[in-house]
Formats: C-alpha cells, sequence, structure tokens
C-alpha cells in the first residue's frame, strides 16, 4: 500500500462568495483548466510555501536552519518555474500570487 494520504487542496472557508467565485472562474478560463479544484489546489501549495518562508524569515539571517530550509524553498519553487534564477531571495516567495503559477 503505496498511497500517499495528506491532503492537496482546500475548499473555501465560504462556498457562495460572488467575488472569489467569478475570480476562480476567470482563472480557469484563462488557464484552462478542469474545475475549481485545480485552482484551490494551486493555492493551497502557495500558501504553505509562503508559511514556510514566513516562519522563516522571522529567525536571524546567519541562523542554519534558516538557510538550509529557505535554499530548499527557493530551489523548489525555480523548479516549479515559478521564480527566476535571479531572484533568490525570500522576500520573493511572499510575492507571489496565484496567476504566477
Amino acid at each position: 500500500n503505496y498511497r500517499n494520504f495528506s491532503k492537496t487542496s482546500k475548499t473555501p472557508r465560504r462556498p457562495f462568495e460572488a467575488e472569489r467565485i467569478s475570480s476562480e472562474l476567470q482563472v480557469c478560463g484563462k488557464f484552462g483548466l478542469r474545475c475549481k479544484r485545480e485552482v484551490w489546489r494551486v493555492q493551497y501549495t502557495l500558501a504553505k510555501i509562503r508559511k514556510a518562508a514566513r516562519e522563516l524569515l522571522t529567525l536571524p539571517e546567519k541562523d542554519p536552519r534558516r538557510l538550509f530550509e529557505g535554499a530548499a524553498i527557493l530551489r523548489r519553487c525555480v523548479r516549479l518555474g515559478v521564480l527566476s534564477e535571479k531572484d533568490q531571495k525570500l522576500d520573493y516567495v511572499l510575492g507571489l500570487k496565484l496567476t504566477d503559477f
């Protein structure tokens, strides 16, 4: 049994919010997504990456954990194609938006 049991997406807190529904629909149409869950999946991934970056930015500059995990986050973002090679700072990770994916 090699199944992965971690969550990949998170449904919105308010199911019937007109502004959110219309913006999700625009994103689906712009990027050719199949369903809203694909939007939610990217939002969830982005939220986890940004949360980790926020936590690391509270640590001092030369902290070994910040250096190690920060490099890992930046590497992951470059691999996903979200950040460019020249934007290798944790501050840029906080500036990422849904449409950057």
